[in-house]
């Protein structure tokens, strides 16, 4: 019995191997990050690090162009992910995290700082889903659903890492 993965996900049941094999549920996973038993949404945002240190070696245009390729994809890839496992937004979909890191870093410089605070703020705002992301992700269903509160979670918190990048708090 593996201490980082559940035998079975979703009330469809569905294996570790069967989300592996399958590539639209191995990118809702996050390329398997959303199979850790502990913390899939941390794991997801983690995994989108790497996506994020590639897409930031371009310039802002294709940054942005990519990361709204990511975000509107997401809203197909959950929703298919979601039938497919038989249950709405569970835990283990976190294509969401990923776009919502990306947006999160959108306008900021790429720096060590940036990462770390941009991964904090953004974890912050999807766990706390203050007013009214929460509200989003109680009444909004579908692929839609599952990507709006992580998207929102996102423009918060990179709000608030612009403002720490512009007035210096943040290098």
């Amino acid at each position: 019995m593996s201490i980082f993965l559940n035998s079975q996900y979703g009330k469809n049941k569905l294996t570790p191997r069967q989300i592996l094999s399958d590539p639209l549920l191995f990118l809702a996973f996050g390329f398997g990050s959303g199979l850790a038993k502990k913390a899939p949404g941390t794991m997801g945002t983690l995994a989108a690090i790497p996506v994020y240190y590639l897409f930031a070696q371009a310039d802002i245009w294709v940054y942005s162009l990519l990361t709204v390729c990511v975000s509107v994809l997401g809203v197909f890839i959950c929703g298919v992910a979601a039938e497919k496992l038989g249950e709405h937004d569970f835990g283990g979909i976190v294509w969401d995290e990923i776009a919502g890191y990306l947006i999160t870093l959108w306008l900021v410089p790429l720096t060590w700082q940036t990462i770390i605070v941009g991964f904090a703020l953004f974890r912050f705002f999807d766990i706390l889903k203050p007013w009214p992301i929460k509200w989003l992700d109680q009444h909004v269903h579908g692929g839609f659903g599952i990507m709006i509160d992580d998207v929102l979670a996102a423009v918060f918190a990179g709000f608030l890492l612009f403002l720490g990048v512009h007035f210096g708090w943040v290098n």
